[in-house]
């Protein structure tokens, strides 16, 4: 959802509420972190892949502009459609979502509320990240609630991050005998274009169970966080990638674009996680 569009359903979600008013207060952080596979180490910080090509990341990150916090009065429950037959719009269900003709990733719990199969969710409140999370460096990050971190009365059920922008670079060397290139740079630097109104690169969306009401404890810390494990430069056929002029393997040129695509789509397919700690205020 662009952030222009965000606030006046924020408010409709009811957030806007005085001190002391709210059901819950959030205390979230994000942080998103390369995980190495030991099983996959080949020294020298490479990582071994699927295709015998060995990888090492020397910078990464992700640009992410916000994590949005569904909920509603059902929470997440079952959905009531089959994933294996998707209704009319939609193909490809897995992971969660479903690919719209439209081109868009839409949740399961989404199309439940369009065809009227279950309770309706809305953005409930949006952690404004802004910024750039490190994955080789990264801490949690203590993040704001737009417009307020006190919940109404609700159920978080899942969080929605938009990435606008991936930085990576690194080196990429060729494991067989006959190796089909010779060890080579590579780098992807990419960023959603339009300001505040642009569309983010992809979205992963993750499970947050956070009950906003009477019966929990109201301070809820919530932390919220994404893994990048190598497996995602499983499907690249290193040697089939454009190089620049420079000689480094480029997957943000257009001439590397069907490879840029499965890259992208490799995290797309990422599952964010939620640790939640409560207590009294």
């Amino acid at each position: 959802m662009k952030p222009g569009r965000l606030l006046p359903l924020l408010l409709l979600a009811g957030c806007a509420l005085d001190a002391g008013e709210g059901f819950a207060v959030l205390e979230p952080t994000v942080h998103a972190t390369y995980v190495p596979a030991v099983s996959r180490d080949a020294g020298d910080g490479f990582q071994r892949l699927a295709s015998d090509y060995q990888v090492r990341l020397d910078s990464a990150a992700l640009g992410v502009s916000h994590v949005e916090l569904v909920g509603g009065s059902g929470g997440g429950g079952p959905t009531t459609f089959d994933p294996a037959n998707p209704p009319p719009g939609y193909s490809l269900c897995h992971n969660g979502h479903c690919h719209s003709d439209s081109g868009a990733l839409v949740d399961y719990e989404d199309i439940e509320a369009e065809l009227g199969g279950g309770a309706s969710s809305s953005v409930v409140a949006a952690l404004h990240v802004d910024g750039t999370l490190d994955l080789l460096t990264s801490a949690a990050t203590p993040v704001e609630c737009e417009p307020d971190c006190e919940l109404p009365r609700t159920a978080l059920s899942r969080g929605v991050w938009e990435v606008t922008a991936v930085t990576l670079t690194g080196v990429v060397r060729d494991s067989r005998a006959s190796p089909r290139l010779q060890e080579v740079p590579f780098r992807l630097t990419l960023e959603s274009t339009g300001g505040e109104e642009a569309e983010p690169l992809f979205t992963v969306t993750g499970d947050v169970d956070v009950p906003s009401d009477r019966e929990h404890k109201p301070r809820v810390k919530l932390d919220l966080s994404l893994a990048v494990p190598p497996s995602i430069f499983d499907t690249v056929d290193w040697a089939q990638v454009t190089p620049g002029a420079d000689g480094v393997l480029d997957l943000g040129t257009a001439a590397n674009e069907a490879t840029r695509k499965a890259l992208l789509a490799e995290l797309a397919e990422l599952t964010p996680q939620a640790e939640v700690r409560r207590e009294d205020r």
